[in-house]
């Protein structure tokens, strides 16, 4: 009896399996086993009619490749690793970042696994047990700092890698960044063009790399453009949101205050918000506001701040083609991009 329906569909009633393999779909097609793996993999030889027939029966009964019998057979995983901070979900930037790296790898054979972590604990623990165990064909990390010890132990691994964020090391690796220097840099002059002359900058984590080129952008902004700088370190953007309520707080309470604020998130920017009102400071007459964010909802919440958006999702795109462009042997000099603020009102 043929195994195909009439008009080529495929079988109804496969062979008893917890889960779909290659024999499912070649029973359900009437194909060779062989066949069957060579559609799937695109070959040349196999007619687009039976590549397209086969990926939809594997589409229909949810197959999908054992990762152990690839591995075994090509010494591939089809596993990229996303290694994040906690602290990373807190600033929402883990949600836009995954879905930008999954609309890439939706087109490719790569699979993609977040790996959180604490920054209190040792950011090299989970790239050594993806370079110890062979999880993955590729990394993706972020958080860069300027002498990253993890960009090190890649590199001398020669493994697959791209960081979200830059370092200072001296060495060429792929990376996306967002230019946080011309943010902070134009963050200062929209304050000044608003008539604020007294400003603070509620900045990255000092260890960060980001620190250095957002801290750089601030200052050059207060240089250029007449204004003042006032201290306000005993907080940052790894501050939990009480704490830096709590110290911006003590900052409006201050006689010769801030006129003018930089807030190097959205999150950090609610923060700062709650404290000024609950000083009795009125958002958009006695004090302004630039926040960086990666949504828009200050923007659509509180237009009364100045918001420049950074697109977290072009990174996670940009992460993505990077790091299978390294696994594919590209050089790292041709896999780093920098993206740019997106002011209020653009999308």
């Amino acid at each position: 009896m043929d195994r195909m329906k009439s008009g080529g569909q495929a079988a109804s009633t496969p062979p008893s399996s917890e889960r779909p393999t290659l024999k499912t779909i070649a029973f359900m097609t009437g194909l060779g086993i062989t066949t069957v793996s060579r559609a799937l993999k695109d070959a040349p030889d196999i007619s687009s009619e039976t590549k397209e027939r086969v990926r939809l029966v594997a589409r229909q009964i949810g197959y999908q490749p054992n990762r152990a019998g690839v591995r075994l057979r090509t010494g591939k995983t089809n596993v990229i690793s996303l290694i994040l901070s906690l602290e990373e979900e807190i600033m929402g930037l883990t949600s836009p970042m995954v879905v930008g790296i999954s609309e890439v790898l939706a087109a490719t054979q790569y699979h993609l696994v977040v790996t959180p972590y604490r920054t209190q604990g040792n950011a090299l623990d989970p790239v050594r047990y993806v370079l110890e165990t062979g999880a993955a064909d590729g990394v993706i990390i972020s958080r860069t700092e300027p002498k990253d010890p993890r960009v090190a132990l890649m590199m001398e691994r020669n493994f697959p890698f791209v960081t979200h964020g830059r370092t200072e090391m001296g060495l060429a690796h792929p990376y996306h960044d967002f230019d946080n220097e011309r943010f902070a840099y134009e963050a200062v002059r929209k304050l000044v063009e608003l008539g604020r002359k007294r400003l603070v900058l509620l900045q990255p984590p000092p260890y960060l790399t980001f620190y250095l080129h957002m801290r750089a952008g601030f200052e050059k902004g207060i240089r250029d453009f007449g204004a003042t700088a006032l201290p306000f370190s005993t907080v940052n953007l790894d501050n939990n949101l009480r704490e830096i309520r709590s110290a911006a707080e003590a900052l409006f309470d201050a006689a010769d205050g801030p006129d003018g604020i930089v807030s190097g998130s959205g999150s950090g920017a609610v923060a700062l918000i709650a404290a000024l009102e609950a000083r009795g400071r009125r958002l958009g007459q006695d004090i302004d506001m630039v926040s960086k964010e990666p949504h828009m909802f200050l923007q659509w919440l509180r237009p009364e701040v100045v918001t420049m958006r950074e697109d977290i999702r072009l990174a996670g795109r940009e992460l993505a083609k990077a790091v299978i462009a390294r696994i594919e042997g590209r050089p790292p000099e041709e896999l780093q991009t920098l993206s740019y603020p997106i002011p209020t009102g653009e999308v």
